[in-house]
């Protein structure tokens, strides 16, 4: 199979989809693998590092996309990219389409075999492409609002650690998945007053375990959100539905309980967001203030740490990927039902449910849809 690696051109999106391990991986196994020019400078990968693990360099995307068969990124497409697409070509990576009618549209209509990152699920519920991603973002969340607490940046000028004789910062997050863990370890590395609210007693008993006492875990519901948020400097919106829109869990009345130069940090923004004041930023611009209260909302945070992102993103994503090019998208995804789990548009129809139900259009099982 020719495997097609573009250069990413998402607001500061400075990660790549292969690293140079990955490429010769591909071309061991007797693939093609090509890689835009610079698309790795971004990860500190420069284009000897692909030539040398067998990769061919492409001058011009166009040309790229034109020539390959499967298309593997980071990000979704933007629209600019809608042109290179015809049927029948594989594209590998995050869509988050439930928050993107356009961009779904644009795919059916196109007839793009469209395997989304975040919908693959194993067994066990867990989305073994997306916690990487939600690990980099949860730790993010807190630099990010540590950041934006200071004064000269807007903030109320709450240092999250404290000092001694002085309360360290409150932080509040909302969620006790994969996101909301790595930014409780954050916050409790800095000295924090750390809260997490979950839905889940089960989860709840998971994090006081890990955290042995050092976060307090609280049900969640609209009164204790609420009665959360009156006293925090820093909220974090950590909430996830596997491919569907994010729910609005702090609503535009509720900020009205929040004290001036608080910050919010909605995580769940490129589904949607959590928070119904959240609108999506990009890392040129990564903050917006409403009603007295920071938003923080960046569609892409984990491209701020874009070497890291890199290589924890390729790790998981590799596997999958060479078993799309070995044996075909059709056979591989008969072979893998977690793999199956990450086709949300194929053939025009939409094949993943909470896409569909999210623009109120038809659902089609993928098993109709793939020969």
């Amino acid at each position: 199979m020719i495997i097609g690696i573009p250069k990413e051109i998402k607001n500061n999106e400075n990660r790549v989809a292969i690293t140079p391990a990955g490429v010769k991986t591909l071309t061991d196994s007797g693939h093609k693998v090509l890689v835009e020019k610079k698309a790795g400078l971004g990860s500190g990968i420069v284009d000897e590092q692909y030539s040398k693990a067998g990769a061919d360099i492409i001058e011009q995307a166009a040309d790229l996309f034109a020539e390959a068969e499967m298309i593997i990124k980071v990000k979704e497409p933007l629209e600019s990219e809608y042109d290179y697409f015809t049927p029948e070509k594989i594209l590998f990576t995050y869509l988050h389409l439930a928050a993107d009618e356009k961009l779904t549209k644009a795919l059916m209509e196109k007839e793009v075999v469209s395997i989304a990152y975040e919908t693959i699920q194993l067994a066990d519920g867990s989305l073994p492409l997306l916690i990487p991603m939600s690990e980099v973002a949860g730790r993010l969340a807190i630099q990010a609002g540590a950041s934006f607490l200071e004064k000269p940046h807007g903030g109320k000028g709450v240092l999250l650690g404290g000092v001694p004789g002085v309360k360290p910062g409150r932080v509040v997050i909302i969620g006790g998945g994969t996101v909301g863990i790595n930014s409780a370890k954050m916050a409790v590395g800095l000295g924090a007053d750390v809260t997490i609210l979950d839905v889940s007693a089960e989860q709840m008993r998971y994090l006081d375990d890990i955290f042995q006492g050092r976060v307090k875990t609280i049900m969640s519901n609209p009164y204790h959100i609420i009665e959360e948020i009156k006293d925090a400097d820093l909220v974090v919106g950590a909430v996830l539905i596997p491919g569907a829109k994010a729910p609005y869990l702090l609503t535009e009345e509720m900020l009205q309980e929040m004290q001036p130069g608080s910050v919010l940090v909605d995580v769940a923004i490129d589904q949607g967001g959590c928070i119904e004041t959240s609108h999506p930023t990009t890392h040129d611009d990564p903050v917006f203030v409403k009603d007295g209260i920071i938003h923080y909302s960046v569609a892409n945070m984990p491209g701020a740490v874009a070497r890291t992102s890199t290589y924890a993103l390729t790790n998981v994503t590799l596997p999958y990927a060479l078993e799309l090019a070995d044996k075909g998208y059709q056979q591989a995804l008969k072979d893998n039902k977690s793999l199956a789990k990450g086709l949300n548009v194929c053939a025009g129809k939409i094949t993943y449910q909470a896409v569909a139900e999210a623009f109120a259009m038809e659902y089609v099982d993928y098993q109709a849809v793939i020969l």
